[in-house]
């Protein structure tokens, strides 16, 4: 096999690693986007509070606060796996090319990095469902106390 012939075939092993890398930086851009709006919606509090500092304001957003925490933390979770699995999958490309270029047998580290990584993208998107979890359920309690006056 030439050179070319060569590079081409470990390229070819490697686009659909490349393609799961497209995806889940599309996901981190979602997440990311989540962590930015749950970061406003506390800020907003915060100057409602600074507005009217009463006791009894205090206490009906302290509760939001402490479930934005919550998803806040969930989504820094989610962000943090899924970059894992980002990194794990540029590992298991890196190993390819490089088992290819010097003829190493690499068949279980790339198919242990690829498992690590999906199982990091699991986790990442188990953290997520929560997340929208408590921003529904948020919701949803928000609905049922407007309606209940």
């Amino acid at each position: 096999m030439t050179t070319m012939q060569s590079i081409g075939h470990a390229i070819q092993l490697a686009v659909a690693p490349v393609f799961l890398l497209a995806g889940v930086g599309s996901l981190l851009a979602v997440l990311t986007n989540r962590l930015g709006r749950i970061i406003d919606r506390v800020h907003l509090i915060e100057r409602t509070l600074e507005a009217d500092p009463s006791p009894e304001r205090r206490l009906a957003e302290a509760e939001k606060v402490t479930t934005l925490a919550r998803r806040a933390h969930l989504i820094h979770r989610a962000i943090t796996l899924c970059t894992t699995s980002e990194l794990l999958v540029c590992a298991v490309v890196c190993v390819i090319f490089i088992s290819h270029e010097f003829g190493l047998e690499a068949a279980t580290p790339i198919a242990l990095l690829f498992v690590a990584a999906m199982l990091s993208l699991i986790a990442g998107l188990l953290c997520f469902l929560r997340e929208i979890a408590l921003g529904t359920a948020l919701i949803e309690s928000l609905d049922r106390s407007v309606s209940d006056r």
